[in-house]
């Protein structure tokens, strides 16, 4: 999957993808951020056809956490790509945030990628060049609007995963687990209705990937977005509200 910068929410968004509230507080009835039912992805290896999601039913609200587990090749990345608005099943239908993508146009994905979801690699994505405040106001740039009067969220968010004192290092200056910390600030910066991890704990060791994902659920409980982890790691599943496996592109019960 190629890094995408979530942005903002801006009065510039498409008009089919209404508003959602996020940070509505810990109401019992979560409203689903992200819904898949009867989703299929098939696509051709030479003459032969793969069949990478098989019938996947998927719902999600908004303050979950749900960790996906399987291994390499069972179609993790694809059902990321495919919920993220990235890649169109073959049938099936994926809503986010009550918005079905069957419809949209190109342009309106783009649109509902960059207004309603926040991406989480397994390097970071982070850019070389920019301290961990940089790379949360580069958000607010890319939504066209001025990063001053953000800065207050993104040195928030630094705070909350950890990194209050480490607002002006680059990437270089940072371990491993401190990178993926500015990217998950990151990520929530445009307050997301869905976030997507994809195997964000895989250049990290037993003890940091555990922090992880422990971290994860902090910060989707504490902001409301619904979060979809991928992994194939084992370590820190308990902190996931669900757990479920995905093989041969089926996804069951852990």
């Amino acid at each position: 999957m190629a890094p995408v910068v979530a942005a903002l929410p801006n009065a510039g968004a498409v008009a089919e993808i209404a508003p959602v509230d996020n940070l509505s507080g810990t109401s019992a009835v979560r409203p689903a951020a992200l819904e898949m039912a009867s989703v299929v992805l098939r696509h051709r290896d030479g003459a032969d056809e793969v069949v990478a999601l098989d019938g996947i039913d998927l719902t999600v609200g908004s303050g979950e956490l749900v960790v996906i587990i399987g291994p390499s090749g069972s179609g993790k990345s694809s059902l990321l790509a495919v919920a993220g608005a990235l890649l169109r099943p073959t049938s099936g239908t994926v809503r986010i945030a009550g918005t079905e993508l069957g419809s949209l146009r190109r342009r309106q994905l783009s649109a509902l990628r960059r207004d309603r979801i926040g991406f989480i690699f397994q390097t970071g994505g982070l850019f070389p060049s920019l301290t961990a405040l940089e790379q949360l106001l580069l958000v607010a740039e890319v939504a066209g609007q001025k990063a001053a009067p953000h800065r207050d969220r993104a040195e928030q968010l630094l705070r909350d995963v950890g990194l209050g004192s480490r607002l002006d290092h680059r990437p270089d200056q940072l371990s491993g687990g401190e990178r993926q910390r500015v990217a998950v600030a990151r990520a929530l910066m445009g307050r997301p209705a869905l976030l997507l991890a994809d195997e964000p704990t895989a250049s990290l060791d037993r003890s940091r990937s555990a922090e992880m994902v422990e971290l994860l659920a902090e910060q989707t409980h504490r902001h409301g977005a619904a979060t979809v982890l991928v992994t194939h790691d084992p370590d820190g599943l308990s902190h996931a509200d669900r757990v479920l496996t995905l093989v041969d592109g089926r996804l069951t019960e852990a």
